[in-house]
């Protein structure tokens, strides 16, 4: 794709954040270092010089008047959507975002990411048109997240497509006696979606392995669209638990 080409096409990140959650109420409100748990996350999607817009996707008016009190834009979306890329599609309708422009979904619980990742995760799109989205993974180092069904592990192909992501630790070794042990890749909740293609997704039925592992991006590969994973070298620590955003107080306060 030419430079002028590329310069035709936005990339836009949009904030999906619901108030409720089974196990921290009104995350995206918690306060860490002074701020608003979401306004770190805004912020630092603001700090990519990739962006043309950012903006909050939320069905919750607490929400929006913190996004609002610092600044941000906000979208008012429906109370009834099933997961947060349902949330990011209406609302990528709602800002009129073109076609084949990029957006960028970005998780509202990661307040320590790197603004670097935005542009690692959107890249495949700009450079291949073809591409319908795209996410990040990261090499395994702590041996504990092998087995922990909350970090989802990734396999793919020779070139960087993605096979299969599962709860379970992939590949398998049926071998223990094996001297090499597989090299394991964590999945990072970043997307990034050409426009069309989002709204192609969400009107998708449910897929059988997205229905057992409870992760939506099966649902592309189970109906044939690929997903370019992009290795980054940047973790991203999650916000689930109170205990969670006590740790990310500790990181950002050093």
């Amino acid at each position: 794709m030419s430079k002028d080409q590329q310069v035709e096409t936005k990339v836009v990140a949009i904030i999906p954040a619901r108030y409720q959650s089974n196990r921290f109420r009104g995350k995206p409100l918690a306060v860490i270092c002074g701020k608003p748990m979401i306004q770190h996350v805004y912020e630092r999607a603001m700090a990519s010089p990739l962006l043309s817009r950012v903006a909050v996707a939320t069905d919750d008016e607490r929400i929006a008047q913190a996004v609002r009190g610092f600044g941000g834009e906000v979208v008012l979306t429906r109370d009834d959507h099933v997961s947060g890329t349902d949330r990011l599609a209406e609302a990528a309708t709602i800002m009129n975002i073109r076609e084949q422009d990029v957006v960028v979904n970005i998780q509202g619980d990661q307040p320590l990411f790197p603004s670097d990742i935005v542009e690692q995760v959107a890249r495949p799109l700009l450079d291949d048109p073809a591409l319908p989205m795209s996410t990040l993974i990261y090499k395994i180092i702590r041996p504990e997240e092998i087995d922990d069904p909350n970090h989802v592990k990734t396999v793919f192909d020779r070139h960087g497509m993605a096979l299969y992501f599962s709860r379970a630790s992939i590949p398998h070794q049926r071998n223990p006696e094996e001297p090499q042990t597989p090299t394991y890749y964590k999945h990072l909740g970043f997307y990034a979606y050409r426009k069309g293609f989002l709204l192609t997704f969400v009107g998708l039925p449910e897929g059988e392995w997205e229905r057992f592992e409870k992760l939506e991006q099966l649902r592309a590969l189970e109906y044939g669209y690929g997903i370019k994973v992009v290795l980054t070298e940047h973790d991203s620590i999650e916000v689930d638990t109170p205990a969670d955003a006590k740790r990310v107080e500790e990181l950002c306060g050093e």
